[in-house]
């Protein structure tokens, strides 16, 4: 998660003492994981859909708070250095819910692009943070948004996307050694 450094057992801790977490890191991975509990067992109740009452769903765990979409105007991205305004995104609150019913209706039919799932899942994700539908946690919102429509698309039976596995199965294909070179070592070539 961007910006978060814990320890494996915290989030386990957080989970016995759930009054005291331990650390704010804590409590923000044991929020993650129960916002992508709460999308995976929606995903679950609707038969596979992704809907943007989920969306809010999760955006009220993660944030505690009660409201949805944003509704005042006056969001802009800015770059954190210089200030600058590097994208404003939809302001208005019946834009907000139009493009986000439009997101919707994409993400859940497959009929509307022969796009592979992949492909989908990134314009999906660009959409959405385009968008920028809540007033905080949209990046976090994005990526729980990205896991399960790859678990409703069938490519993850959970929604769970963890590369170290992968990479630790796959060690021995990932490491090469440099031949005919005097300062031979080992480089890790991802995506082998």
């Amino acid at each position: 998660m961007e910006n978060i450094v814990t320890t494996q057992d915290e989030p386990f801790q957080a989970d016995l003492f759930p009054d005291d977490p331990g650390s704010p890191a804590a409590k923000e991975v044991a929020l993650y994981r129960d916002a992508v509990r709460l999308g995976f067992g929606r995903l679950q109740q609707t038969g596979g859909l992704v809907l943007n009452s989920t969306l809010i769903d999760i955006y009220r765990l993660l944030k505690n708070r009660s409201d949805g979409f944003r509704a005042v105007p006056g969001t802009a991205l800015r770059n954190e250095q210089t200030d600058e305004t590097v994208f404003v995104p939809p302001q208005g609150a019946r834009e907000i819910v139009d493009h986000m019913t439009a997101l919707e209706r994409f993400v859940n039919d497959d009929g509307r692009s022969e796009l592979d799932p992949l492909i989908k899942m990134a314009l999906i994700h660009h959409q959405f943070e385009s968008i920028h539908p809540f007033a905080d946690g949209n990046g976090r919102i994005g990526r729980i948004l990205n896991v399960l429509y790859l678990t409703q698309s069938g490519l993850l039976d959970i929604p769970i996307l963890y590369l170290s596995r992968h990479i630790t199965r796959n060690k021995d294909a990932n490491y090469w050694t440099s031949k005919g070179n005097a300062e031979s070592g080992v480089f890790m070539v991802l995506g082998t």
